[in-house]
């Protein structure tokens, strides 16, 4: 099976020493999202576990634990966009998250780590030309360190349109520029490039919108043949991703960054953050009069068959 640490929170950023607290004692409590006494116990073992999926703005706080994880398939989406404060008020500088990339992927290899550069917000501060030179500033500097790069634009949900009313979705022509000149500079530093948001159509201008997490990105990162009967998606007909098990918690990143679609208020993260234990298997809090723990139906997806990659 696929672990997923990166669809509800930034897990290596803020919550490492949970995780590898986790990985030691072999297992973690999540809550279902919309019915909080419903946990799910998922056993956290190599012949179990196939691939760990992690999606991160910061990957430095897992350094200390990566050998204590090598035995686990590994595959990682490091975020980096170069947004100042103002979007991004807790993400590292761009210098340092390039260095931590390419540090992850000596470490784990490049098949083993996709970019990603979303979403695009385009406003006063954030213009087209801005985008693409820094689109191209960071795609040389990751040369040789990933074969992936994603870039997608700004989603519009209830949420953020109710906390972030000015952020606005730019028109569809500064799209198409964008994209073919994102797609120009991927093939120019040896990157596929893949969109991740709803503008599907931009495939008329040859951009890959088949999804930016597949099973052959894992498959590529531990170099072996995924058998999966079951192709889980959050929303169908919208995103064309393999969308794996989560332990991750909603309201709970503490980068803050004011696009975002997994979190709620400031104050609401910070007292969901208040609440963490690093010794608890849920990410926050712990057992709850009333919770219902059910073992995850788990098995290892390892193909028999022999693979070259």
């Amino acid at each position: 099976m696929i672990i997923n640490t990166g669809q509800r929170t930034d897990i290596p950023a803020f919550y490492a020493k949970w995780f590898i607290n986790r990985i030691r004692e072999g297992y973690v409590y999540v809550r279902n999202p919309y019915a909080r006494h419903l946990v799910s116990k998922f056993i956290l073992d190599p012949k179990l576990v196939d691939v760990i999926g992690f999606c991160t703005k910061n990957p430095s706080p897992m350094f200390p634990y990566l050998d204590e994880i090598r035995d686990y398939g590994q595959f990682w989406y490091v975020s980096i966009t170069g947004f100042g404060k103002d979007l991004e008020p807790n993400v590292p500088p761009i210098e340092k998250a390039i260095e931590d990339f390419r540090y992850l992927s000596n470490k784990v290899g490049s098949n083993a780590v996709g970019w990603r550069y979303t979403p695009i917000i385009v406003n006063n501060g954030y213009s087209l030309d801005y985008h693409i030179k820094t689109f191209e500033r960071i795609a040389s500097a990751l040369e040789g360190y990933t074969s992936l790069s994603v870039f997608g634009f700004v989603d519009l949900y209830e949420k953020l349109k109710r906390n972030h009313p000015e952020i606005r979705d730019c028109p569809d022509r500064d799209k198409v520029t964008i994209a073919k000149a994102f797609k120009e500079i991927a093939h120019r530093y040896k990157m596929d490039l893949r969109l991740c948001s709803k503008e599907k159509w931009l495939s008329e201008y040859g951009i890959d919108v088949d999804g930016c997490m597949r099973i052959e990105d894992y498959e590529r990162a531990i170099s072996s043949k995924l058998d999966i009967k079951k192709k889980m998606q959050a929303r169908k007909g919208y995103c064309a991703c393999y969308l794996s098990n989560d332990i991750g918690e909603y309201n709970s990143c503490l980068h803050l960054c004011t696009y975002c679609y997994a979190n709620g208020s400031k104050e609401e993260i910070v007292r969901n953050y208040k609440t963490h234990d690093d010794d608890s298997p849920f990410l926050l809090g712990h057992l709850e009069e009333g919770d219902k723990i059910k073992e995850a139906k788990q098995e290892s997806y390892l193909s028999r068959q022999l693979t070259l990659f």
